[in-house]
């Protein structure tokens, strides 16, 4: 099962203690997922959805908030995936009128198509903000697999639908935004932290762990990989440093001699390269009296400075 029906499976078994949450969770369903569909002179609400949860939760709040019996539809899709549609039918015109009435959509019976978006007075309360947002997940929301990418996203077919559902979950301070891809309005969430917000503002609890367990995991294996690229780069930059000096060593050696070196010079010259791998503190522990690293810094800077002179004077010699 994919982290989203997991979701949707979780919210679905959600149920709103209060009559007015129930009534804005359904407000939602009907908004984002409700079609008005002439039928011989008869107009009937349509809800459709893929998940037989979605599908249960839909009917239970319809039988529970306002004691109505509505029909339930299955039908086998046809192709790869075979999965069934589920088409929640309600036919009766007094039951229709007394959810729209409840729910405060501004609707005539007559007009057939999509929903229009309800009063505002059915998301006065927070709570029911968050039933609002519930409702609107479980008939067009959807979520990427978090161990692949942090994304979620409503998809609905009216830019007026997306700003109001961007506006309810922008009130729990959750950056939500709206991009149009072809016919349709997207409102996404990219940010891990805010879809564990907006998890948790819509209750799904299980899943919200399940997020976070993702999260730290992933957040442990960037820190380990950041800890050793950044060794991996110091181990680098220490072997390219120790092969310059020991090269301006040999230079010298070989060149000219240790003999016009003063005592300190010679002593991390012959240190240096009876001991490639050391670090700079290593080395100062070696000699005696023992000297710090920066001191160790100072006389290797010296020695690469006198063998760029001494090459300098070499090229001259050879070009004069």
């Amino acid at each position: 099962m994919s982290f989203s029906k997991e979701v949707k499976e979780e919210l679905s078994s959600r149920a709103s203690d209060a009559r007015h949450c129930g009534i804005a969770e359904l407000a939602a369903i009907i908004t984002y997922g409700g079609q008005l569909v002439r039928d011989k002179a008869h107009p009937y609400l349509k809800l459709q959805t893929e998940s037989p949860a979605v599908a249960r939760k839909c009917f239970t709040l319809i039988k529970k908030t306002f004691n109505i019996n509505i029909d339930i539809l299955a039908r086998q899709n046809q192709g790869i995936r075979s999965n069934k549609t589920y088409m929640l039918v309600l036919k009766n015109r007094e039951d229709l009128l007394k959810i729209f009435k409840a729910t405060k959509h501004d609707t005539d019976i007559d007009h057939y198509g999509r929903m229009g978006c309800p009063s505002h007075l059915v998301t006065q309360n927070t709570c029911c903000k968050r039933a609002f947002i519930r409702g609107a997940f479980l008939i067009c929301g959807s979520m990427s697999n978090p161990k692949k990418a942090y994304h979620m996203e409503f998809v609905t077919d009216d830019l007026e639908k997306a700003e109001r559902l961007q506006e309810i979950i922008r009130a729990f301070s959750v950056d939500a935004k709206i991009i149009q891809r072809k016919k349709h309005y997207v409102v996404y969430i990219k940010e891990g932290s805010q879809i564990v917000d907006l998890l948790n503002v819509m209750e799904a609890h299980v899943s919200l762990m399940d997020l976070e367990n993702v999260r730290i995991i992933k957040e442990m294996r960037n820190q380990v990989n950041r800890q050793v690229n950044c060794e991996a780069a110091n181990i680098s930059k220490t072997v390219n440093a120790a092969s310059k000096q020991i090269e301006d060593i040999i230079f010298i050696r070989d060149h000219v001699g240790f003999g016009n070196l003063n005592e300190g010079l010679r002593d991390i010259a012959r240190l240096r390269i009876e001991h490639p791998e050391a670090s700079l503190k290593e080395l100062g522990a070696m000699l005696q009296p023992p000297i710090s690293k920066s001191g160790v810094n100072h006389r290797l800077r010296k020695l690469s400075y006198y063998a760029d002179i001494y090459r300098k004077n070499k090229e001259e010699k050879i070009n004069g």
